[in-house]
């Protein structure tokens, strides 16, 4: 059957029976299933069919339901292989050159999504992409306002070839963890270039959660008054007419706006659910451009993103680790408001609001006049720390230096800090870059610093008398140069709660 034929009637009529083991692509040859946890197994059959799946000399049975949809569980097993997996329902299918090791979801916008191919060295990358343990697989994109279950998509061997058009991150992340721990590793694409967090919501979490009542009425609007056959006609006549006078830049071609990877709950649904609860270790996650501008709700909307994956998946609190966004535009001196930096903010603030979460910080990493920084070698690198600490007990540096506490007296503040290793170092210039300082009057000023301990900073500003509040990094593209003495770069902060600029904004 037309595999998107099958689709349509799959999701229309989810009660008809059907002479066919019917299951996600996820589950295919040269598959990894994640070792040393129950293996959940899924799938449609028909209506009571009783189900059985082995793999590895573990072996799990169940019945299927009323509309054929089965559940089952394998005990776990070690890491290994390869096996075959067998499914016996009203027919068989059985998967061949599986592997057990280490799951990882990679996902967020296009800075994860971004390929090997478009990464720093991508020729020296691709060649010595020879990982045969290494597993990938990617989900098209496809958006969808109805849970789809349905994909293109298989598992392939990390090689030269299947390399260079997977996530740069995703890959080189995966590549330290099998370095490390010498067993395989199965890395799931489901990014999408320039998508908003709401968009991998469902749209009942959102409701359910009571403040997104503006954003959702906001997208119904859209929808309710969109002519995509009015809009492309539109763009017809504008292209006819550019065609015939070749005058300014190439009309582009508009996006379906139901189809957006900004509409709540369209990547939910369409990228997501079709994996969702598939057994892995942990995700990662490197998305925030698309919502700077509502960086202020970011603060509630990133964390319930995660929650509701983690209550979707049926895995606990499994561990999710994010990219904060890099430096980016114009390098700014002089104090000022900044979407991206409230943004950043709502991004650290997520790891005191949910257990087994953590960030990477790449204030030092981003590209003034480039969206996509092409160094993603070392974005993983911090990434791979932070799981490697974490999940695989290895004793290494992990966690960027942040804020702790702030004390003023005699016209200076002294800030004190946390997860600062080794201690704090400065590169480039002895004193210490970044810091802005302010009295009541809520105005910044930029200011001097200096260490007065492996953890402690002083700072000062002749333009400020008695100052009551400090920020560091605090601009879209700082002037910084904080790190401890491993190398990670001490993570952005303010001291005030004062109204930011994004307050208020909720579409």
């Amino acid at each position: 059957m037309n595999r998107l034929l099958f689709l349509f009637v799959f999701l229309a009529c989810p009660t008809l029976c059907r002479a066919d083991l019917v299951m996600s692509p996820i589950f295919g040859d040269s598959m990894v299933l994640q070792r040393d946890q129950p293996i959940h197994i899924w799938g449609w059959t028909l209506p009571n069919q009783q189900v059985t799946a082995e793999v590895g000399g573990s072996k799990g049975s169940a019945m299927a339901d009323g509309n054929g949809r089965f559940d089952l569980m394998l005990d776990p097993l070690s890491a290994g292989g390869p096996h075959e997996m067998t499914i016996v329902a009203d027919e068989t299918k059985d998967f061949r050159d599986v592997l057990i090791g280490e799951v990882w979801l990679c996902s967020g916008q296009s800075n994860l999504a971004w390929p090997v191919s478009n990464a720093n060295d991508p020729d020296l990358e691709s060649l010595t992409a020879k990982f045969p343990q290494i597993r990938l697989i990617s989900v098209p994109q496809v958006a969808s306002q109805e849970p789809l279950n349905d994909f293109e998509g298989k598992w392939e061997a990390c090689n030269p070839d299947t390399v260079k058009s997977f996530s740069a991150v995703g890959d080189f992340f995966g590549r330290r963890l099998h370095q490390s721990l010498d067993v395989p590793i199965g890395l799931i694409d489901n990014a999408w270039g320039g998508s908003a967090a709401e968009a991998w919501v469902s749209r009942d979490d959102l409701e359910k959660a009571g403040q997104y009542e503006d954003l959702l009425q906001h997208w119904d609007e859209i929808v309710a008054n969109y002519d995509h056959e009015a809009v492309m006609s539109r763009y017809q006549e504008r292209l006819t007419q550019w065609q015939q006078e070749k005058k300014g830049a190439r009309p582009r071609a508009p996006r379906n706006q139901i189809q957006s990877n900004h509409r709540p709950a369209n990547l939910f649904n369409g990228v997501l659910n079709p994996v969702l609860g598939y057994t892995l270790r942990g995700a990662i996650w490197y998305q925030g451009e698309s919502n700077s501008t509502r960086a202020h709700q970011y603060q509630h909307l990133f964390p319930l993103m995660i929650q509701t994956w983690r209550d979707r998946w049926g895995q606990g609190d499994f561990p999710f680790y994010w990219v904060q966004l890099a430096d980016f535009r114009e390098e700014v001196v002089e104090p000022g408001d900044s979407t991206w930096a409230e943004l950043r903010e709502a991004q650290t603030m997520t790891m005191s609001k949910l257990p087994k979460t953590g960030e990477a910080v790449i204030i030092d990493l981003g590209e003034a006049s480039d969206i996509h920084p092409r160094n993603k070698q070392d974005v993983a690198k911090r990434l791979a720390r932070w799981a490697l600490a974490n999940e695989y007990g290895f004793e290494i540096p992990y966690r960027s230096p942040m804020y702790r506490s702030v004390t003023f007296a005699n016209g200076k503040a002294v800030v004190d800090f946390q997860y600062v290793g080794r201690g704090l170092d400065t590169f480039d210039t002895k004193e210490p870059i970044g810091f802005a300082i302010a009295g009541e009057n809520q105005k910044f000023f930029s200011a001097q610093a200096k260490l007065v301990g492996r953890d402690r900073i002083e700072v000062w500003s002749d333009e400020v008398k008695d100052p009551v509040a400090v920020r560091f990094g605090w601009a879209d593209n700082p002037v910084r140069n904080i790190q401890s003495l491993d190398g990670l770069p001490l993570t952005p902060f303010r001291t005030d709660q004062w109204k930011g600029v994004t307050e208020g904004v909720t579409h």
